[in-house]
């Protein structure tokens, strides 16, 4: 799976982006995805607070990172799961965009929880992969 390095700039600056650099395949998506719920939770607390430039900010940023890991996707040899994927992606992508111009706190609530769902199935790869140590798959599902 290729990673559409726009996405990985949005997920953090510095350290973080240099972290990504070297990480692995799943340890990038991984960090992806968090930086996608993190952008997302932010967004949560601009639009309670009525901050409406920040909350754009965190939006866009969000749906970078989501629009980064749909052009990841191997539609040819990913089969049904990249499939799946790229609707789901794009499904979220209209909701971030429909978040944007109502402040729906539900419809943001909704796409949180379905990448954070995603987000879960990656923390669990680790554990599926054959030769996988206990203590790598364990270190592997704590980390944020």
């Amino acid at each position: 799976m290729r990673v559409n390095f726009k996405a990985m700039e949005d997920y953090g600056h510095g350290t973080r982006t240099s972290q990504a650099m070297v990480a692995d395949k799943v340890e990038l998506i991984q960090m992806l995805f968090d930086g996608l719920i993190e952008s997302m939770v932010t967004a949560r607390g601009h639009i309670e607070r009525g901050s409406i430039e920040d909350k754009n900010k965190s939006l866009a940023r969000a749906g970078r990172i989501v629009i980064g890991l749909q052009t990841g996707l191997d539609l040819d040899k990913g089969g049904d799961l990249a499939r799946n994927l790229h609707e789901l992606y794009s499904y979220v992508t209209r909701r971030l965009v429909h978040v944007n111009a109502y402040n729906d706190l539900v419809a943001l609530e909704e796409i949180v929880s379905l990448m954070g769902d995603i987000s879960q199935a990656w923390r669990d790869v680790p554990k599926l992969l054959p030769g996988a140590s206990p203590v790598a798959a364990a270190a592997m599902s704590t980390m944020h």
